[in-house]
């Protein structure tokens, strides 16, 4: 569904997904990346537990949160891909630390 022009592949990174390594553009956010690499999914609902996946791309939406590098609820559409970044599916609401939640 979603497929890169060729003229804009750009310099390349890899990163991981769920632990599975994933080339990307290094211009890609997370979200596009992921969408680029065929993933649809990336967190689940708290209540029903049903997938969800990137949706708007610009903020507004939050269906594509995800946990990066071990820091929970962040817009993958919001950050840029880099090099040995650890992104994980979010499985419900992501618990906040005591100090966070200040």
């Amino acid at each position: 569904m979603f497929q890169r022009m060729p003229d804009r592949i750009g310099d390349q990174v890899t990163f991981t997904f769920d632990g599975k390594s994933i080339m990307a553009s290094a211009e890609d956010s997370v979200a596009a990346a992921l969408l680029a690499a065929g993933v649809r999914s990336c967190r689940t609902t708290p209540v029903s537990g049903a997938a969800r996946g990137p949706y708007c791309m610009m903020g507004v939406c939050f269906e594509c949160l995800v946990r990066i590098d071990g820091v929970g609820n962040r817009q993958g559409c919001l950050v840029q891909v880099r090099e040995g970044m650890r992104v994980e599916t979010q499985d419900g609401a992501h618990a906040l630390s005591a100090e966070a939640a200040r």
